[in-house]
């Protein structure tokens, strides 16, 4: 599970910082997981190493333009050679009336398949590996929160020691694998445990933006390998992030040790700290590690890979 940061910004692009978008890469499935889709995500994505055929899933927040606006040029040049396939849209009431409107009035039409899918509080999506949920935060408007939890795995298989035991190959290596315990023929009786290495714990990934400080965000981020949650203002501004419902550094990292996750990243920066502001971007990040300091600072096309975790 790698992550890789298209847009950091908030509001509007910079310089420096392109609008919200974030990459979620699962590796050994060849698939491409995005959350939120501000204006210019699909030439961030040619600039980066993620192929766009690999796009599979879109997870907005919530309808506000700076997530939104590069959604249907994303999905248009999908159709026009990126060769993707089956695409899901996941999003709050909004998503499908708006992006009928837009292939409505630009004549647009995907040539490929493309699933609008409207959320609400809980499970969004589900299959043998992974679970996905979402929460409602508190925003000017109706905004979500994902959680992306990977299934736990059983250990590796000693299938040497199974056949130094004399144990057949087939089926029964199977339900070993699975920790069961099974009887041969002869009698003898052998646990699954005894044949596996440690389980490997399945890994959370959390995506909070854009919200002010809430308890919801704290409960979907409950002991999260990775919150990238957003953390628009300086702890100073605090009356401004009021204001506007958005949180700051001191917010994000209320959650992270709150919510008791290994690692927060924050990003969706307002504008106002570009370089040569007074309050540099590491006067932020000293903000929040004073309250959690397993904080990183993201950046446009920053990368982190998610550990896996042995029980």
């Amino acid at each position: 599970m790698e992550i890789t940061f298209l847009g950091t910004s908030s509001g509007v692009p910079t310089k420096f910082r392109n609008v919200s978008s974030v990459a979620l890469k699962l590796t050994q499935r060849g698939e491409i997981w995005l959350f939120d889709c501000g204006e210019g995500t699909q030439h961030q994505l040619l600039r980066s190493d993620l192929k766009t055929s690999q796009l599979k899933k879109i997870f907005v927040t919530h309808m506000h333009g700076d997530h939104t606006f590069g959604l249907m040029g994303l999905l248009a040049s999908c159709g026009l050679g990126a060769h993707a396939e089956n695409i899901e849209v996941y999003g709050p009431p909004g998503i499908e009336p708006y992006l009928k409107a837009c292939m409505k009035y630009s004549y647009t039409y995907f040539p490929y398949g493309v699933e609008i899918k409207t959320v609400e509080p809980g499970l969004v999506y589900q299959d043998d590996e992974f679970t996905v949920t979402c929460e409602l935060l508190k925003h000017r408007v109706t905004a979500f929160g994902y959680r992306v939890t990977e299934k736990d795995r059983s250990g590796k298989f000693d299938i040497e020691k199974a056949q130094s035991m004399g144990i057949p190959f087939g089926p029964i290596y199977g339900k070993l694998k699975a920790g069961e315990n099974v009887t041969l023929e002869d009698g003898r009786t052998f646990k699954g445990s005894e044949f596996c290495g440690p389980t490997e714990i399945g890994r959370k990934f959390v995506y909070c933006t854009d919200t002010v400080f809430c308890e919801s965000a704290i409960e979907l981020s409950q002991d999260a390998d990775v919150l990238i949650h957003e953390a628009t203002f300086a702890h100073q501004d605090a009356p401004m992030a009021f204001e506007k419902m958005h949180s700051t550094t001191t917010m994000a990292a209320q959650v992270a040790l709150a919510a008791q996750v290994k690692q927060l990243i924050m990003t969706h920066f307002s504008p106002r700290y570009a370089p040569g502001n007074a309050l540099q971007m590491k006067d932020l990040l000293k903000e929040a590690q004073s309250i959690f300091p397993n904080t990183l600072l993201a950046h446009d096309f920053f990368h982190y890979e998610i550990p896996r975790r042995r029980e």
